[in-house]
């Protein structure tokens, strides 16, 4: 372990991102923020930043704990941050609000089958 990762390299292995192509693109266009500002994926983190990081399913506000540049377990990858309090609500809540409110096309994966579109159709009052 190093002290000097790059943040696209940690987001990766705290597994924040499945690729680091991911992450490099989501730092690329503000999706994570140190501090509150946009940054670039070569910036190097410090133990004690405070990251925003938006994967598009997930919003964290997190702070840095550690410092890894290999993809481990889980459970390894967790004790490398730690997500605020108000964050752990705000993305609870948002679960409760997607179980409670399914977005109607959620469960068609590709284009739907003449059977799906029936049903669609149905739902909507059409035909």
């Amino acid at each position: 372990m190093s002290d000097n990762i790059r943040i696209d390299k940690w987001l990766w292995a705290a597994r924040f991102f499945k690729t680091r192509s991911l992450a490099t693109d989501a730092v690329d266009s503000g999706k994570v923020k140190v501090g509150g500002d946009k940054v670039k994926p070569a910036r190097t983190l410090r133990i004690g930043d405070e990251l925003f990081i938006d994967n598009g399913a997930d919003q964290w506000d997190v702070a840095v704990l550690g410092m890894s540049d290999v993809r481990a377990a889980a459970p390894i990858a967790r004790q490398l941050y730690e997500e605020t309090a108000a964050s752990v609500a705000r993305r609870l809540a948002a679960g409760e609000h997607r179980k409670l409110f399914r977005e109607p096309g959620a469960d068609y994966k590709g284009r739907p089958t003449r059977q799906d579109r029936r049903a669609l159709s149905k739902v909507r009052g059409e035909g």
